[in-house]
């Protein structure tokens, strides 16, 4: 059974930065795509980035957010720089065994989130 656990969340200034942290159990291998989503009160889950092979990120991130992977550690990052309080959210981690999707639905695998707000 695949177990995601993110950290890394908290409390940051407009402007400054933080590292999301996705450790991953239970069999997710290279073949499988992780991805970032994130959840603002009263609003739907959105997709912010993943990775397989390639990478993905919404518009909203580009520019900002970084994802990465260290297979060793089966562990995923998200570099978030330049943090503005509409990126305030419960930042969830996400697997499925197939290629790059920004739909919620797809991903077979989730973790309980970590938030991040981001003060003005």
């Amino acid at each position: 059974q695949v177990q995601l656990v993110e950290s890394g969340g908290g409390l940051v200034q407009a402007g400054g930065s933080l590292r999301l942290s996705c450790a991953a159990s239970g069999g997710t291998g290279r073949t499988y795509t992780m991805g970032w989503f994130r959840q603002a009160p009263g609003k739907e889950r959105e997709f912010v980035a993943a990775i397989r092979w390639l990478l993905s990120y919404a518009d909203s991130v580009k520019g900002r957010f970084t994802i990465s992977r260290d297979s060793a550690k089966n562990t995923v990052y998200l570099q978030m720089n330049d943090l503005n309080p509409e990126d305030t959210a419960l930042y969830f981690c996400a697997a499925r065994n197939s290629g790059l999707s920004p739909n919620s639905y797809e991903y077979a695998y989730w973790g309980q989130g970590t938030q991040v707000t981001v003060s003005s």
